[in-house]
């Protein structure tokens, strides 16, 4: 096989495993190296687009060193974000949706304007941000056990799932996102601590990196999009019954709701 036919077929390997439940196989042994995972997510992006589905924002993985150490990497990654992707605050998830999900806590950045430029510039990337929200990110592969290397994740949109952000804009003037900490509670006990210097030393940094290489790949960010910059402390799984609530000093706390899957 030539190396199209790889990538599309590891792409459709992944989408049948997301459309039947039932997780698959590793898909690094049909490619090869990074590029050939981000085009497969890139074919399996045409493919949800050209059936419906509509581009939101981005989301940054991998942006613990530990996890990149883990993974043999030294740069984070990325995924994208569709409209079917956000649950509501307040609504039950229901674990029928999922594989083999987990939580993180994250700072979510909702962007005021378009950013087109690949070497946008610290300041630049501000000015371009309209408000921030505390979001929890629930992230699922349709690889077997999470027996993932770079390629299966970056293939597989970054191990996304779904995700819920809170209600309450703020503002960054006035934020401190680099040391601000963070509590992730189920059922009122605490699973997961961490900080804003978690995610590449500061969840603006991520979005800064995120911002640029989305532009130099076509996919550049648009206002109203939302950015997912990443983990500030270890992810947890989750069970029906669970009620997950992420506080982050500055922004606030929000909640996912998850049930059983039905019948």
């Amino acid at each position: 096989m030539n190396d199209q036919t790889h990538i599309e077929t590891a792409a459709r390997r992944l989408r049948e495993a997301a459309a039947s439940g039932k997780t698959c196989a590793p898909v690094r042994e049909l490619i090869s190296g990074v590029a050939e995972a981000y085009a497969t997510q890139e074919a399996n992006t045409r493919h949800w687009l050209g059936e419906g589905r509509r581009l939101v924002g981005r989301k940054t993985g991998l942006t613990s060193r530990a996890v990149q150490r883990q993974l043999g990497v030294d740069q984070p990654d990325y995924g994208m974000l569709f409209a079917d992707m956000e649950v509501l605050e307040g609504q039950p998830i229901s674990l029928g949706r999922l594989l083999q999900p987990k939580v993180e806590a994250e700072v979510a950045l909702v962007m005021g304007r378009d950013i087109d430029q690949g070497d946008i510039t610290l300041p630049e990337f501000l000015r371009a941000v309209d408000h921030a929200l505390p979001a929890i990110e629930i992230v699922d592969s349709r690889v077997t056990g999470w027996d993932i290397r770079i390629e299966d994740t970056i293939a597989d949109n970054a191990s996304s799932g779904c995700y819920v952000l809170g209600a309450e804009p703020k503002r960054l003037e006035g934020l401190d996102l680099r040391l601000c900490g963070m509590v992730m509670e189920r059922r009122g006990e605490p699973v997961s601590v961490g900080a804003g210097a978690a995610c590449l030393g500061h969840p603006v940094s991520s979005g800064v990196w995120l911002a640029g290489i989305m532009a130099r790949a076509g996919r550049p960010l648009r206002a109203g999009d939302v950015v997912l910059t990443g983990a500030l402390g270890p992810m947890v799984g989750v069970e029906p019954g669970d009620v997950i609530e992420a506080r982050i000093n500055g922004l606030g706390s929000v909640r996912a709701i998850f049930e059983a899957a039905t019948a």
